[in-house]
């Protein structure tokens, strides 16, 4: 039977996919990673496709930023596209019906070899402050709408909800009420089966001010608020939150959507361009329910392991931690190891009524932040010295 988690892989990450995720609900690729990928290669769940249209910004094409790879990459890729400077335009009809239909024909092309397409992206521009995008993403959603009414054997479709830019959009009721109007007017305008919300301003896995009581609080209201509205519409749509870090698994546990999408490398979702050239090295502490940057570890494991009486289980984890520590110092290793150990945690939550997961969570969180509470601070580079903290922000939005 599939699971509940539905990774997010790049082209570098389907064999970890394959190999840890065999049977996930779905994998999102980008169609640059499909174009890439061997058909054989493919991973075995269903795919959803993107065509990472939300990476689309004045910012890409900014003169003074052309030396940056990342916006290099991207520009390379979606001026290929006929029509696409319509997105900023908007002014020309027929122009953003084409950059649409090329776009969406793209992908099937691309994905004509492979026989297990379960879903496509309908093109459409990230949320920021104001309504100036509006209008715009309305109109990709009734283009998406006209372009499947075309199509023999049509693609199910799944409507992105991204913000990017400005913090905390889902803060305020006034605010976050305007953008759940724009979502389910597209959603209806578009035809889609299902719809997917991420915050890429969110680092989850960080400390913040207003994280634990505004900026996670926010984001469970939006979905609270956006169910209430999808479930006069279509009952059975496919909701699907992420990927973060802990939050994903909060609102699923909650009930709040139908699916989680995970990450595999990265626990939080970059905008197209956007990702960042150089990342450290990042180690799961499974006790505390978090990441610690690998070269920071080794002196903070054994004084833990000093601090912990050995009957501790924790100490046993932290232990073997230590002793595999150096392996993990790889940056393809300790990416497996933390995909395999996220895996282990979802399936572990899965394996109890769904009635009790949100306590199950709360309770995985709660035992993590008493630990962290009794442990030394990591020293630099961690960048979230407080080992406890993480999992505090996590637990108190999981009821």
């Amino acid at each position: 039977m599939p699971h509940h988690y539905i990774p997010f892989a790049n082209y570098a990450d389907i064999q970890v996919v394959s190999e840890l995720y065999p049977q996930a609900a779905g994998c999102r690729m980008t169609l640059r990673s499909l174009r890439k990928a061997k058909p054989a290669d493919l991973p075995t769940a269903k795919l959803w496709i993107d065509a990472e249209v939300d990476g689309y910004s004045p910012e890409v094409f900014d003169a003074s930023k052309k030396g940056y790879e990342g916006y290099r990459q991207y520009r390379e890729y979606i001026q290929k596209f006929a029509g696409h400077r319509e997105l900023s335009a908007g002014h020309d009809k027929a122009a953003l019906a084409g950059f649409v239909n090329v776009v969406l024909d793209s992908v099937l092309e691309a994905a004509s070899t492979a026989s297990n397409l379960g879903y496509v992206s309908v093109p459409q521009l990230p949320y920021i402050p104001g309504s100036d995008r509006n209008k715009i993403n309305r109109l990709l959603a009734e283009l998406t709408l006209k372009w499947t009414s075309l199509q023999r054997r049509p693609p199910r479709l799944i409507l992105p909800v991204i913000f990017a830019k400005n913090l905390g959009q889902m803060d305020t009721r006034t605010e976050r009420r305007k953008k759940v109007e724009l979502a389910v007017s597209c959603f209806e305008a578009s035809g889609a089966d299902g719809i997917w919300v991420v915050d890429s301003t969110l680092d989850d896995h960080a400390s913040l001010r207003k994280l634990e009581n505004q900026r996670l609080p926010g984001i469970i209201n939006f979905h609270e608020e956006l169910n209430a509205r999808l479930v006069k519409l279509r009952p059975d749509a496919v909701t699907i939150a992420g990927p973060y870090w802990g939050l994903n698994l909060a609102l699923w546990c909650r009930g709040l959507v139908r699916f989680l999408a995970i990450g595999v490398g990265s626990y939080r979702y970059y905008v197209p361009g956007r990702l960042p050239q150089t990342a450290k090295v990042r180690v799961a502490v499974p006790p505390l329910k978090r990441l610690v940057v690998g070269v920071a570890l080794r002196p903070w494991l054994q004084d833990a392991l000093n601090k912990l009486a050995k009957s501790d289980p924790a100490h046993r984890d932290l232990g073997a931690l230590l002793k595999d520590l150096a392996f993990l110092q790889t940056k393809d290793h300790a990416r497996e190891r933390i995909a395999r150990f996220y895996r282990d945690w979802v399936v572990k939550l899965e394996s109890v009524p769904a009635n009790s997961r949100a306590l199950t969570l709360y309770q995985d969180f709660s035992a993590a932040f008493v630990l962290g509470s009794k442990l030394s601070n990591f020293d630099p580079p961690e960048d979230v010295p407080d080992p406890a903290i993480i999992a505090k922000q996590l637990m108190v939005n999981c009821l």
